[in-house]
């Protein structure tokens, strides 16, 4: 448990997954999508990817993957992620953990970054103004 425990302990959210797994990528996706930025190991291309493996099923995780952890505390697969999300409590332990823009609470676009005259990147017409 030594390799996952470290790894969790550097970041406020983590998901260990596979390439090959529609469902992690679901869950990447919609973790996502409400400003969270987690750390996601992909277990088939981590040098050490079978023994996270061996040490998440060790954790209780079946199937292995998707496998999250919030604020270090193993929540659980693709299930409980969904049956949080569903009853309005993912949100809220997202919050306790990590920083959301308010704008993806309240639904907001965050405004588009317009050339200004002034803005060095604008006279060059590159970069995240141009």
């Amino acid at each position: 448990m030594a390799t996952v425990t470290a790894l969790v302990n550097e970041r406020s959210v983590v998901i260990f997954s596979k390439t090959s797994c529609c469902m992690c990528h679901t869950i990447q996706t919609l973790i996502s999508s409400f400003g969270a930025n987690p750390t996601v190991y992909e277990l088939d291309k981590h040098p050490k990817g079978q023994q996270l493996e061996k040490e998440l099923k060790g954790l209780g995780c079946k199937p292995s993957v998707p496998a999250v952890f919030i604020g270090q505390q193993l929540i659980g697969g693709a299930n409980e992620i969904m049956t949080l999300h569903l009853k309005g409590q993912l949100v809220p332990l997202l919050l306790r953990t990590t920083f959301i823009p308010p704008q993806m609470l309240t639904g907001e676009r965050p405004r588009k970054i317009t050339k200004h005259r002034s803005c060095p990147l604008a006279l060059l017409g590159s970069g995240p103004h141009a």
